[in-house]
């Protein structure tokens, strides 16, 4: 390890940037950008648009919406036990293998909350319910009061949403899902099984060809799963290695890009949640520490960002009212002229992708 070659932190945030898609927008279909990525995060409808538009040329709302509505894209809980957008095929091959972070994350939150209940009764109950007919968690949630009646529902129907691979029903234009959407067996769902391969080999290789290079505790925090120090053993013949500058060790597929750490790197707005912020224990590649604290929202939520020679460099709004839509720019610190021209320009075009038919789109850019 200790003749290993030494990354920058510029050259760890080129890398991602580069294997993210966000130093070029590509030609590409959604579906194969989805799985470069590996996933995209979507607690809300509109983010995964937004992460495709700023990734994919020419992207178009309606690209992704027809993969959502013929199957090929699904909206499923995966890693950290969060809802993301995933094609099919990986969803496939990949759940079984997740199950470990579900578990991980449900006994959590709800070890004490469900003490002395056996779960599953109530998961086989909930399968039975969901395996022909779309169900929303209103109606898991009734079933488990049923069953235990003054039990804590929400507990309950969390054990169902963990140990079941559940797909959301799309409900089409405009933004794929809505907010109530419910859930139907997946196998049912996209009409096909589910590897059964429940190691985490694959998950890393996928993780670190779209985030690398990284660290074990990297993976980790992206996946919601511990343990994984032996997994990337097994694997180290075939990975490269190197340290970043505080000698941790990192890994990296073989054929990983790894541009040089001054490529430029254009504006890109980001969504809440985006994975490229989210995939690592150190972060430090893409956003400082103390903009880290100022994206951070109460309740696990975060603003949408934008970035600037690949970093984090500030939050971004959208309000719409009769006269038009604005998109409002925040910027944590001063923007050099260049980069303000350039950050007005893509805000400009982001505002017109989210609200194609506002009567006038403006752009305002806070001073620092």
């Amino acid at each position: 390890m200790s003749d290993a070659e030494v990354l920058s932190r510029a050259q760890l945030g080129r890398a991602t940037l580069a294997r993210q898609l966000l130093l070029e927008r590509t030609d590409v279909t959604p579906a194969a950008a989805i799985e470069q990525v590996v996933s995209l995060q979507a607690q809300l409808a509109r983010p995964p648009y937004v992460s495709l538009w700023s990734r994919v040329a020419g992207f178009e709302r309606a690209a992704l919406t027809d993969r959502v509505l013929d199957r090929s894209v699904v909206k499923t809980t995966m890693m950290r036990h969060t809802l993301h957008l995933m094609t099919a095929r990986d969803y496939a091959r990949l759940r079984t293998a997740a199950q470990p972070s579900l578990t991980r994350s449900f006994t959590s939150i709800t070890g004490k909350r469900l003490a002395g209940i056996d779960v599953d009764p109530l998961v086989a109950a909930a399968a039975e319910l969901i395996r022909d007919e779309p169900r929303t968690f209103t109606e898991i949630r009734a079933l488990m009061e049923s069953i235990h009646p003054g039990g804590d529902v929400s507990a309950m129907a969390y054990a169902a949403r963990t140990y079941l691979p559940l797909a959301q029903i799309p409900s089409g234009p405009p933004w794929g899902y809505d907010n109530r959407a419910p859930y139907l067996d997946a196998a049912t769902f996209l009409g096909t099984g589910l590897s059964d391969d429940d190691t985490p080999h694959e998950l890393i290789r996928r993780y670190l060809a779209a985030f690398g290079p990284a660290s074990v505790r990297d993976a980790s925090n992206w996946s919601g799963m511990s343990g994984l120090k032996g997994a990337f053993e097994d694997l180290r013949d075939e990975l490269r290695t190197f340290r970043d500058e505080r000698g941790t060790e990192l890994f990296d597929v073989p054929d990983g890009p790894l541009p040089d750490g001054a490529t430029p790197a254009p504006p890109r707005f980001l969504p809440e949640f985006d994975n490229v912020l989210l995939a690592h224990h150190d972060r430090s590649r893409v956003v400082g520490d103390e903009d880290r604290k100022r994206i951070a929202l109460p309740a696990a939520r975060m603003l949408p960002t934008f970035m600037v020679d690949g970093l984090v460099h500030g939050s971004w709004s959208i309000t719409r009212d009769r006269a038009g839509a604005t998109i409002a720019v925040a910027p944590f610190r001063t923007l050099r002229a260049t980069h303000r021209r350039a950050v007005s320009e893509e805000a400009e075009r982001l505002l017109r992708f989210l609200e194609p038919d506002a009567q006038s789109h403006a752009v305002t850019i806070e001073r620092v």
